[in-house]
């Protein structure tokens, strides 16, 4: 949010303000507002003036302009936290009714295309953060928020801190895994980069850590020199980590920890994208008749 080029009014104020006092993250309060700035823009006026009805037309508007169900839901949210907690006025978005988003199956890379795309980044240090990614199955903020502090050796393990829901957990941490964060670990202490007590993965600037956009390109750059033509993001890695786990017949409800999914049934959407079970199943045509 940009609060020193231009004047913050009362009402923008108030509302940083309410973010704040409840921490939400920088990105949610970004969103937050954002989604306030497009009812003013589509009011032409104070979105606090607002009626139940212009916001029904508000939300008819989002549908006709082609707004993904995503962002659309993202945009209620915001709205909600504006109205009820800032102007204290829930009343008003009684009709504003969030869509239902279609369940998609994700993206995932077989075991022979995760080690080709790590083999094929050059940089150490994107190289040990994508190991992170696929390795212990984070999510890219939290492969960028880690600190030297968080690997810990002697129990094979990573501490994330304050990940999506703001909870703390426990990820697994591999030999090889391991292995490379040391061998980074030397790289960066030698080339002055490795602050004590600092970023695992600093960005440019020693004390800013690697950001998700710059995490991503790395990830794009290594699937393109390994020639891997599906869509590959960092999340790509986290998905495949998962299917991965289930394949090797690891307890769904030891994936669910692992990941730090609140329900079980956000970890059993892996079960569609594990190949190696379906491949195990036999089919009915298979069957052999009874003798």
């Amino acid at each position: 949010m940009d609060t020193t080029t231009r004047a913050v009014s009362p009402l923008r104020q108030r509302m940083l303000e309410d973010m704040r006092m409840r921490k939400l993250e920088p990105r949610t309060q970004e969103a937050y507002i954002r989604a306030v700035r497009k009812l003013s823009v589509f009011l032409k006026r104070s979105p606090d003036t607002a009626t139940v009805e212009e916001l029904r037309n508000f939300q008819l508007h989002l549908v006709d302009t082609g707004t993904s169900p995503i962002t659309l839901n993202a945009t209620l949210t915001g709205l909600k936290f504006f109205f009820d907690t800032t102007l204290g006025r829930s009343e008003l978005m009684v009709r504003m009714q969030p869509v239902k988003l279609p369940r998609t199956i994700p993206a995932v890379l077989s075991v022979q295309e995760a080690a080709a795309l790590l083999a094929a980044t050059r940089n150490i240090k994107h190289q040990a953060a994508l190991s992170v990614a696929y390795g212990a199955g984070l999510r890219a903020s939290e492969v960028c928020r880690l600190k030297v502090g968080d690997v810990d050796s002697q129990r094979m393990a990573l501490r994330v801190e304050q990940g999506k829901g703001s909870k703390d957990r426990y990820a697994m941490l591999s030999p090889v895994v391991l292995a490379r964060l040391r061998a980074w670990w030397r790289v960066g202490r030698a080339q002055g980069k490795m602050l004590p007590g600092g970023w695992l993965f600093p960005g440019l600037d020693p004390m800013d850590p690697l950001t998700i956009r710059q995490l991503n390109r790395a990830v794009h750059d290594a699937a393109s020199a390994a020639g891997i033509t599906k869509r590959v993001t960092t999340h790509t890695l986290r998905h495949s980590f998962a299917t991965h786990l289930l394949e090797r017949k690891v307890d769904i409800r030891v994936i669910q920890v692992l990941l730090g999914h609140k329900r079980l049934d956000t970890t059993s959407i892996y079960a569609h994208v594990a190949t190696d079970l379906l491949r195990e199943v036999i089919g009915p045509l298979e069957e052999r008749p009874p003798s």
